[in-house]
């Protein structure tokens, strides 16, 4: 006799809560499982902060805070929410905020460009390009839609790559530890 499955509602409150508090982060994932995957990836998110080296006192707002900025399609739900309850960064406390649009005057210190209608990958990381932000992307192609960090499913692993030149560009530096990391570095930085 076979058990009847679960609802998938509670197959997928399962799946979140085992990604965000068991699987380390490059956990093997099957490229389609998008949960898990987006589970691993908002656990990378907070833990690149301290390999990347901001100018003066660009990594906080005025309030204090670290701001993660979701821009567009956001992949990961509450799931970036929960990796960052009640972690800080250097002190300071961590908040998201999605956004449809972004700009130079939007106040992100690290972005996920998911891009929309309202404004494509290439055009947020465009709109920030100069800035002091740490941009990320999801399995970017085009180097014009790539960020600082994009992420790639490589070996059933959620992996990255690390654009040197895009950092440099916006002001940043990237650890040396961090780089080894990386499937791949582009760029000479």
């Amino acid at each position: 006799m076979t058990r009847p499955r679960p609802p998938p509602i509670l197959r997928r409150s399962v799946l979140r809560l085992a990604a965000s508090l068991l699987l380390p982060a490059g956990a093997p994932v099957r490229a389609q499982d998008t949960a898990l995957a987006s589970a691993v990836k908002a656990a990378y998110i907070p833990k690149f902060v301290p390999f990347v080296a901001w100018p003066g006192e660009a990594l906080y707002d005025p309030a204090g805070a670290v701001s993660i900025c979701v821009v567009g399609a956001d992949p990961f739900g509450d799931l970036l929410d929960r990796v960052i309850a009640g972690q800080t960064i250097a002190g300071h406390p961590i908040v998201v905020h999605r956004l449809r649009t972004v700009s130079r005057a939007s106040d992100c210190q690290i972005l996920f460009a998911g891009g929309s209608a309202d404004q494509s990958v290439a055009d947020i990381l465009a709109a920030v390009r100069g800035t002091p932000v740490l941009t990320m992307t999801d399995d970017a192609h085009d180097p014009q839609s790539r960020g600082i960090i994009n992420f790639i499913i490589s070996g059933n692993r959620v992996r990255f790559e690390i654009d040197q030149d895009a950092a440099a560009a916006n002001g940043l530096s990237v650890s040396s530890k961090l780089l080894s990391l990386a499937t791949r570095v582009l760029g000479r930085g």
